[in-house]
């Protein structure tokens, strides 16, 4: 009898679940090197545990997860470390006890480090998230009037090497110039109308690190072409006389929704533009788009499952919701302004009517839907998708520079002509 029971008992015990203990398995490993803050994600098929404490002289991370057990997987976290990671120096993993193994991340400067985790979505598992922060966060206002300044000593240098060369061609050739009846050419500041004050575009490439966004046919990921784009704009807006870009990313890790808004006013932008290349559910689907934000619900039923797939992106490129301030969280649940939301249109049009020489549109009109990225109540705000990416012909496109170049091109010149409508007020704070 007591033979049975103890046969019963493993039986049960065989079919029980695999303790947690001996179950957790590391899937992937990613480091996610950025100035505004480095990432490294732990990916694995269960929950994870563990602690952290940091150490100084030299600073120090040490994190210890529980319930694991050192493999390979783990090991590879060591040569992920890349010399221009602004935060960390070096990885060393270790088997500090039996069932815990100790991270040590050697740091190159003193970082306020986020710790959590994040439940399967998309294609990932369970994830945990060390988040690197520096402990004094940049002044994004400062970053940009430095990029200003250097880019018009730089735009300085090369107009008086130009003026140079152009006085001494004239030397070199005045009787022919007067036989040919040249007038001087009149300065460049008499031509391009005066510019009250600089006008800040904030440019926003959207998705990025754990958040990949759509994918084509051929694997080209949205968060690269797009970023691709915006950083092309950038260039081009730089180049016009008054006129400043920043980027809310300049290189491939993820920005949450809400700071992406934040950014865009802390450098009191006159404008924001994000830029996306989205999939949709046939492949057929083609053309471009631009949205505006919506106080009465989507326009289209389209529209309305763009903006909440876009508004997922923080779900998958992964948010310590912890972490959110309160106010944050209010602004964005608050609608914009009627008067945002008019001039969010007017800019759209512009824009709409431009990219449209460059190739099909979607719709011939500015869309409207609830996108979370949109709700600065005090910047005209725009989403602008490219392409579908989705489409085989479009993401050829999207791999294409000259494409590029056309789109950039047609963009400017819509930012440039509501500008030139629409004269931005006096700022708050000068630049």
């Amino acid at each position: 009898m007591r033979r049975r029971e103890l046969l019963r008992a493993l039986a049960v015990l065989s079919l029980a679940p695999i303790d947690a203990a001996f179950g957790a398995e590391i899937v992937a490993v990613r480091m996610w090197p950025a100035a505004d803050y480095t990432r490294v994600t732990l990916e694995s098929d269960a929950p994870l545990a563990a602690a952290h404490f940091m150490t100084g002289g030299p600073d120090r991370l040490v994190i210890d997860i529980d319930t694991l057990e050192l493999k390979a997987q783990l090991r590879e976290l060591v040569g992920k470390v890349r010399a221009d990671d602004p935060y960390v120096a070096g990885v060393r993993v270790g088997q500090y006890q039996p069932r815990v193994v100790r991270i040590v991340l050697d740091l190159k400067a003193k970082v306020a480090p986020q710790v959590f985790a994040l439940a399967p979505v998309a294609a990932y598992g369970h994830r945990l998230v060390f988040d690197l922060y520096p402990v004094r966060e940049r002044d994004p206002l400062l970053a940009l009037i430095e990029a200003k300044e250097k880019a018009d000593t730089e735009r300085a240098a090369q107009a008086a090497a130009d003026a140079l060369g152009e006085f001494i061609g004239r030397i070199d050739r005045p009787e022919r110039a007067l036989a040919q009846g040249a007038e001087p050419a009149a300065p460049a500041s008499t031509r391009e109308g005066k510019i009250d004050r600089l006008i800040v575009v904030a440019l926003d490439p959207g998705h990025g690190g754990e958040d990949p966004g759509a994918i084509g046919p051929s694997g080209l990921r949205e968060k690269d072409v797009v970023l691709q784009v915006a950083s092309k704009l950038r260039e081009r807006i730089n180049q016009l006389p008054g006129y400043q870009a920043m980027l809310t990313r300049d290189a491939d890790f993820y920005v949450p929704l809400h700071e992406r808004v934040r950014k865009a006013q802390r450098v009191q932008a006159d404008l924001f533009v994000s830029i996306h290349a989205d999939a949709f559910l046939r492949p057929s689907a083609r053309g471009a788009s631009v949205f505006a934000l919506s106080e009465n619900g989507a326009t289209s039923a389209a529209a309305r499952w763009i903006a909440d797939k876009e508004n997922a992106a923080d779900r998958i490129g992964g948010v310590n919701l912890k972490a959110r301030d309160k106010s944050v969280m209010r602004a964005l649940l608050d609608m914009s302004t009627t008067a945002q939301i008019r001039d969010s249109l007017d800019v759209g049009g512009e824009v709409l009517s431009r990219i449209g020489s460059v190739g099909r549109l979607h719709k011939p009109r500015v869309e409207q839907a609830g996108f979370a990225v949109l709700k600065a109540h005090d910047i005209p705000s725009i989403l602008v998708e490219t392409a579908f990416i989705s489409n085989p012909e479009e993401e050829a496109r999207l791999r294409d520079p000259a494409y590029h170049d056309r789109l950039v091109e047609a963009l400017a010149g819509g930012i440039q002509r509501y500008f030139a409508k629409n004269p931005p007020l006096a700022r708050r704070r000068a630049l």
